[in-house]
């Protein structure tokens, strides 16, 4: 049954978390489950809504509305409206991502934009939102060239994410085949982009920027560099990037797979976060108030296996994490004076579990 057991009205300071999935096995596509950022506990979760591969999902500004990317050859996205009582989705219309495989969907600060990463294609795309929620069709689709020296993964582009600034007048793109973060000047008035100046930052060969998080205000930027492990911190001021520090996510000693995958910045601005697939754990790092570098403060186990996304909520006393191969979300407490993680004994069981968002109260 959809929902089962979600129905019930909680408490304002309570969240619906929506899980997106890969539902080559035995997800059937987004599920939800609420959690209180007072007590650190979660509900059991349901089925959301069914759809097919919701690797990434996006909240609308006015927490009304969600959107998917709908991770398959044939790229779709997807709105879905909010029931904010019972976490329900409905599914309002899916159009086409322009490109293969979408990896990640973000909306734009004044909600009237969606764009879309696809991986596969390489590709961006820029979708008009109604007042009612539903996506129109794409305003500007570009496409990505080059590759790197990686032969199998960096054979051809594969933009990996899509980031607004703070200020909503760029977009960034980490594209992992290229070795590239590429920026893009956005003008919400019309839905399109041009190339910055610089239209790019270069990484190093071989690297793979997959993901970006900004210090909450705005003047640093990281990148985690999926194939390197490895985290860029860099000066951000009015679309140009310029390289600060390049540090890895894993231990000295380790010698097994590396594989970085998500990044986030705490909300106090003090320490970042990065998720390391092979090792499966969390680098913790603390951020210079001043420079905007990084020193390594610890790596902590997910408890679980492959580790993708993570959100940290909103009063930053928690941090949840998907293990997409062990089915698992686990609830970890930050301590506010290190930032380090603790698990809390809080493991939500979902099948694939990739991307994590928060609803807003």
């Amino acid at each position: 049954m959809l929902l089962a057991g979600l129905s019930t009205l909680l408490p304002a300071q309570q969240r619906t978390v929506y899980v997106g999935t890969y539902t080559n096995g035995a997800s059937k596509g987004v599920y939800a489950f609420r959690f209180n950022p007072s007590s650190g506990k979660a509900t059991n979760p349901s089925l959301a809504a069914e759809t097919s591969n919701p690797s990434f999902l996006a909240l609308h500004p006015n927490g009304r509305f969600l959107y998917a990317a709908n991770e398959n050859p044939n790229g779709m996205v997807s709105a879905f409206s909010i029931d904010r009582a019972s976490g329900a989705l409905t599914l309002l219309n899916s159009v086409s991502s322009h490109g293969s495989d979408p990896c990640h969907v973000a909306v734009d600060h004044t909600g009237k934009w969606l764009f879309a990463a696809n991986y596969t294609s390489g590709s961006v795309a820029v979708f008009p939102l109604g007042a009612d929620g539903k996506l129109g069709e794409a305003s500007t689709v570009l496409q990505h060239a080059g590759s790197s020296v990686n032969r199998e993964l960096q054979a051809g582009p594969h933009a990996h994410e899509v980031v607004l600034s703070p200020d909503n007048r760029f977009l960034l793109v980490p594209d992992l085949g290229a070795d590239r973060v590429v920026i893009y000047r956005f003008d919400a008035a019309k839905g399109t982009l041009a190339a910055s100046t610089p239209a790019f930052v270069k990484a190093a060969p071989g690297a793979g920027p997959r993901h970006l998080a900004f210090r909450p205000d705005g003047k640093f930027a990281y990148v985690v560099s999926e194939l390197a492990a490895s985290v860029v911190a860099y000066r951000y001021e009015n679309g140009s990037l310029s390289g600060l520090q390049t540090i890895s996510t894993l231990p000295a000693d380790f010698a097994g797979v590396k594989s970085g995958a998500e990044i986030a910045v705490h909300p106090n601005g003090r320490f970042l976060y990065a998720s390391n697939r092979g090792h499966d754990s969390i680098a913790v790092f603390r951020i210079d108030p001043g420079k905007g570098t990084l020193t390594a403060a610890g790596y902590v186990p997910t408890q679980g296996k492959t580790p993708r996304n993570f959100v940290i909520d909103p009063t930053g006393a928690y941090l949840l994490a998907a293990n997409q191969d062990s089915g698992t979300v686990v609830i970890f407490r930050i301590d506010p004076k290190t930032g380090s993680l603790s698990p809390n004994g809080n493991t939500i069981q979902i099948p694939a579990p990739v991307s994590l968002v928060l609803a807003l109260p």
